[in-house]
């Protein structure tokens, strides 16, 4: 071993220049005694992974791999169990005679790489991996292949009703199934689909808002997998011609994980859906939302208001419950009675008191609306307004000093007024009663590991100037294990807000046109989606392709 690998971490990155002295006594101060310090420097935003892995690279001389460029044999799981590859964070990926090669995060563990040498007998090269890579290689060759194997050997067509297979918890299918969602987890993937093709089940993983294929399992092991995950959610597992929704909870890696549960039947058998609730990305404060700085000052305004309707709008999936929670999480205290009304409840909210709607007992929108207006609330939220009556109860709630918050389905900001309208809100009472309308979209940010700065091309300089702004570069990513080769990780919201003034409340009550309300906003500074999007491309957070991708151009 070479005489610097003895270095200590944190004076290999002050010498190479990537973070300073005062940053590695604030690390070294306040990472807890069981963290690493690259660990926590990456968490702190100090760094990036990308970062300590070229100095670890260059200082060490120690190869940087991909592991997806790597087909890893049999053997080689063989050779290195699977307790000592997960406790250590190491995968074995080469074995030449005598020599073996294993992919670490941290090449400098010392006691890891001499565990491995004694467990297998071999002499002992490393090289490193980025984290998130390693994780992913060890669920699937360790976990996920080791259930699939054992699944395949020991699958027997039985009765599902009377079968083992699907409720004893050491079965390979029980094993399989909660390998699928840990390793959709580990991939922060927010749905999970198994969808039923001819001859085959396909697994496919939603993340960052994208669905990639994860594999395809044999089309006879269908009906006892779809069986074990209705199980889990509690669903009828002989009723397959109705769509069914359920809930599970269940612990990945020590951390509780909960997963709203859809099945639907389709001609090869039932589809389902997983959404994996991730608690910990929901209850972020507004500040993390990616609001900028006009849209954030005029959102928290419009949410401290006493009374009135504050509206969240977009399509499926655009992140208006996480904006919902955390306008909540801002309102949240002992002083105030917080009571909502959702479908279904996603995150439960300490100090808030929830309700779930369950329409086969008659208890809609409306009808929990109506009776929490007799519990002495001062902030209500309505999961959806879909219907006349939920509209006019939540008009009236917010009228009679309530502030209520709610999400609705259009593309802009500007015409939800217009839906209002056609559901048969009354011009007056809405001018009257609206505070606000936030339309929101989601979009992929650049990944910080591999991001680099390009110039932009003509088409980007030609919409860039119609809209007023100008683009010198701009950040794209080159695609890293760290971001599974994509150029993106981790998303972000893009905003438009329409706040209600007096000039809006006379457009809404002379029934003025959207185009009219549009201009003045246009007039007063406003952003639409679009052009809050070129902003975040201009702060390098992501790229025009994604904006172009959910916002259209005027």
């Amino acid at each position: 071993m070479k005489a610097n690998a003895r270095k200590r971490l944190g004076d290999l990155l002050v010498e190479s220049f990537v973070i300073t002295n005062e940053q590695l006594d604030y690390a070294l101060s306040n990472k807890s005694r069981d963290e690493k310090l690259g660990d926590f420097l990456i968490r702190e935003n100090l760094l990036t992974e990308q970062q300590l892995i070229e100095v670890l690279e260059f200082q060490l001389g120690i190869p940087h791999v991909s592991l997806n460029q790597f087909a890893i044999e049999p053997e080689l799981i063989q050779l290195v169990p699977k307790e000592l590859a997960k406790r250590t964070n190491i995968m074995p990926i080469r074995k030449e005679k005598n020599k073996l090669m294993i992919a670490m995060a941290d090449p400098m563990d010392y006691f890891a790489i001499e565990e491995v040498r004694m467990a297998t007998g071999c002499q002992i090269e490393t090289s490193i991996a980025a984290k998130d890579d390693l994780f992913r290689t060890i669920s699937k060759y360790y976990d996920l292949q080791e259930s699939m194997d054992q699944a395949m050997m020991d699958m027997t067509p039985v009765d599902i009703e009377n079968d083992t297979q699907i409720t004893d918890e050491d079965s390979p299918i029980v094993r399989l199934v909660n390998q699928i969602i840990a390793n959709g987890v580990a991939q922060r993937a927010s749905d999970v689909h198994f969808d039923p093709q001819e001859t085959e089940l396909r697994v496919r993983y939603r993340v960052d808002g994208v669905l990639k294929t994860e594999r395809a399992l044999p089309k006879h092991m269908q009906n006892v997998i779809l069986a074990r995950i209705k199980i889990l959610g509690n669903l009828n597992i002989t009723e397959n011609r109705l769509p069914q929704d359920g809930r599970i909870k269940i612990n990945v890696n020590m951390k509780p994980i909960d997963i709203r549960l859809s099945t639907l039947p389709t001609i090869y058998g039932e589809k389902v859906v997983m959404r994996i609730l991730d608690l910990s990305s929901a209850l972020n404060s507004l500040g993390k939302l990616g609001f900028n700085e006009k849209n954030y000052k005029t959102f928290s305004n419009m949410i401290k208001k006493p009374n009135g309707i504050v509206l969240i709008t977009g399509p499926t999936g655009s992140g208006k419950s996480s904006t919902l929670y955390a306008g909540l999480n801002v309102l949240n205290g002992e002083d105030v009675n917080i009571i909502t009304v959702e479908d279904p409840v996603e995150y439960q909210l300490a100090g808030v008191n929830q309700i779930q709607v369950r329409e086969e007992v008659g208890l809609t929108f409306a009808a929990g609306l109506r009776s929490i207006l007799r519990q002495d609330p001062d902030i209500v939220m309505v999961g959806e307004i879909r219907d006349l009556e939920t509209a006019q109860i939540a008009v009236r709630a917010s009228l009679t000093g309530h502030l209520v918050l709610s999400t609705l389905h259009t593309n802009s900001a500007v015409e939800s007024v217009a839906r209002l309208k056609d559901m048969g809100v009354e011009p007056f009472l809405l001018s009257s009663s609206l505070v606000g309308v936030l339309s929101q979209r989601l979009v992929r940010k650049v990944c910080r590991d591999c991001s680099e700065m390009q110039m932009p091309n003509e088409r980007e300089k030609a919409i860039f100037m119609d809209h007023g702004m100008e683009i010198k570069a701009v950040r794209r990513g080159r695609g890293c294990p760290v971001c599974s080769h994509t150029g993106y990780r981790g998303r972000i919201a893009i905003h438009e807000i329409l706040e209600v003034d007096e000039f809006v409340k006379d457009a809404i009550l002379t029934g003025k046109s959207a185009a009219t309300l549009r201009n003045y906003m246009k007039e007063t500074g406003y952003y639409n989606l679009l052009e809050d999007g070129l902003l975040k491309v201009q702060e390098g957070l992501t790229t025009t392709e994604e904006i172009l991708r959910v916002a259209t151009i005027d």
